[in-house]
């Protein structure tokens, strides 16, 4: 069974991400792995306390109430669900990335884990949607958020995976969908549709045509969605700053949680 695992430092932010996790554990029926990554032993320091100080003290004990604190977070989002905690030796985005690998979806909150003040080039967030195997979700604004789930598509081409995600999402949530067609060109036209109506028979379902830059554009109809599900085709930094990252534009503006799904090349 896959695992949703949310990656937590001591950050308010990682917080509200293990409670949006916990959530979606508990929607899929699967375990929560919280994950936080002890970067400390590999730069050679100290992990106990230091002489004199009180035995609590030191960096292993302060990431195992980081973990504490995470799981007791969780616990009360969703008392039933199974939840585990890992402490990796590495930094957050090598573990969550080899994580990725074995589990059905990644969570993070939009600052922390090292991200330096919320810049998108240095984004664990962004960086996990470009290169991880799995779904990522980046928690922004309301941890439980009202509306439909908006799922942008730029090519009808790449939908498939999109569809999927936001369908199967929108089924355990608010059951109404809204599709954003972002970019030069008339909206998907409705047969597109007959198939998903088909396989998901209690959505409403919803269309809009966007103007202007993807990413941008997709960011204020977003204000009024409980997720904005968009693709990634593996650029991250400066790389998709220049050429335009819907997804890494979104991070930047979105106002409600954004799940990227990672395109085929």
């Amino acid at each position: 069974m896959s695992t949703v695992v949310v990656g937590v430092d001591d950050s308010e932010d990682a917080l509200r991400a293990v409670e949006w996790a916990a959530a979606e554990a508990e929607r899929r029926k699967q375990t929560l792995e919280i994950l936080h990554a002890f970067i400390w032993p590999l730069l050679g320091v100290p992990l106990g306390p230091a002489p004199g100080a009180p035995p609590e003290g030191g960096f292993r004990h302060a990431a195992e109430r980081i973990l504490a604190t995470a799981v007791a977070h969780a616990r009360k989002v969703a008392p039933d669900i199974e939840v585990t905690t890992s402490l990796p030796e590495a930094g957050a985005v090598p573990a969550l990335l080899r994580r990725a690998h074995r589990a059905g979806l990644l969570v993070v909150g939009n600052r922390g884990l090292g991200e330096v003040g919320g810049l998108v080039l240095n984004s664990v967030g962004a960086r996990l949607g470009a290169e991880a195997a799995c779904p990522v979700v980046v928690v922004r604004g309301s941890v439980t958020p009202q509306g439909p789930v908006m799922v942008g598509i730029a090519d009808p081409d790449e939908s498939e995976a999109l569809l999927t995600f936001a369908f199967a999402h929108a089924v355990r949530t608010t059951n109404a969908l809204t599709l954003a067609h972002a970019g030069a060109g008339p909206s998907m036209p409705e047969h597109d549709l007959a198939p998903w109506r088909a396989r998901f028979p209690s959505v409403t379902i919803d269309q809009e045509a966007l103007a202007g830059r993807p990413g941008r554009a997709l960011a204020h109809p977003a204000t009024l969605a409980s997720l904005l599900v968009v693709g990634s085709h593996h650029r991250h930094g400066l790389r998709a700053l220049l050429h335009g990252s819907v997804s890494q534009a979104v991070l930047h503006h979105a106002s409600c949680p954004v799940a990227i799904i990672r395109m085929p090349r």
